[in-house]
């Protein structure tokens, strides 16, 4: 529990601490942000992009189905958002057919300057393009849109945390307004201590992302809980090199917190729908199932990339690890090209 100070989330730089919006936003995208570093996010925490190239291959698999339900167009866009240095757009178009490949027009969008060795296809930019026909993937985008932190006080109001450079935290004003309104419907605070990151900015630039895809599929993928299973103290952290670490906002670390994509869904355009990632994997064809064992009798090497692969493939799809993330979907114009798969989220 922090300690209780009366101030308000956007106190002025100098002047004390502030909310975890303000200071996350400065820590993460401001001139000597976390996101500006030169090695870039692989260099401190690991994503489903990294952990095999068989996430990318899926994705590929994804926008080809996209690019059938469109009627295969002249042009069909991909934008990945949240790019880093580009491991998944690059993945994507090596996995393409080579027809589709020639059809598609790649974006990265990402804050940090482009990679010297990125292919010459990719179209680099800091906001996706106001009007996709295609797909648009963000994947781990939304755990880094900054939010406010609100911990309920003796009295069980929820009051906003307030964080100083050093990371040390206390209690601000009470929450209102739409923060308030969101957390009643979405994180309700009902006892002393009790936590929550208040999603309302994730909200709001998930609709902005999803409405750009004129014709198509956006989809988000994140660490993600929903209106039955939220944490009781909320989930904010750091990583700094492959470690979790207390979040401070200088800089040094990535500051995350997991997203209530069940929000995001409701408050974006119509229609929405939230599987486990998981599902969305099998239905690509990413299963983790082992090669036949008759294999490494008759073409031993064979048998162990298979089974390399359906190592990869576990991990991509573990219950309690990465096939628990949230994949939020939202076509426009088409029927859900992964209408049918798994359980929600």
């Amino acid at each position: 529990m922090t300690r209780e100070r009366r101030q308000g989330p956007d106190t002025p730089g100098g002047a004390g601490p502030r909310g975890w919006r303000a200071v996350a936003e400065e820590a993460l995208y401001g001139p000597r942000g976390f996101y500006r570093r030169p090695e870039g996010p692989a260099g401190h925490f690991r994503t489903s992009v990294h952990a095999s190239p068989l996430f990318a291959r899926a994705v590929a698999e994804l926008l080809c189905r996209v690019d059938a339900a469109l009627g295969r167009p002249g042009t069909l866009d991909f934008v990945d958002m949240a790019a880093g240095r580009g491991e998944l757009v690059t993945g994507v178009l090596g996995a393409l057919p080579d027809e589709v490949a020639a059809r598609v027009r790649p974006y990265a969008v990402e804050i940090a300057g482009r990679p010297a060795d990125l292919d010459a296809r990719v179209i680099w930019r800091g906001e996706p393009p106001e009007a996709v026909t295609g797909m648009l993937f963000a994947n781990e985008w939304l755990d880094n849109v900054p939010v406010d932190v609100a911990e309920a006080d003796s009295s069980g109001v929820p009051r906003y945390v307030l964080v100083g450079d050093d990371g040390t935290e206390r209690l601000g004003d009470p929450v209102t307004g739409a923060d308030a309104d969101w957390l009643a419907r979405w994180w309700p605070l009902r006892a002393e201590g009790l936590r929550a990151e208040i999603g309302l900015p994730r909200d709001r630039a998930w609709a902005t992302a999803a409405r750009r895809v004129v014709r198509g599929l956006a989809v988000a993928v994140d660490y993600a809980h929903t209106v039955g299973t939220r944490p009781s103290f909320g989930t904010l952290t750091g990583f700094r090199a492959g470690r979790e670490t207390t979040p401070v906002p200088d800089g040094t670390c990535d500051i995350t917190a997991h997203v209530a994509l069940d929000a995001c869904a409701a408050a974006g355009p119509a229609p929405a729908r939230l599987i486990t990632q998981r599902a969305a994997l099998h239905a690509l064809g990413i299963t983790g199932a082992r090669p036949p064992l008759a294999l490494a009798s008759t073409d031993p090497a064979a048998y162990v990339r298979a089974l390399a692969g359906a190592g990869e493939a576990a991990e991509l799809t573990a219950p309690g690890g990465l096939g628990d993330f949230g994949w939020l979907l939202r076509p426009s114009g088409i029927a859900d090209p992964l209408a049918g798969a798994g359980t929600p989220a």
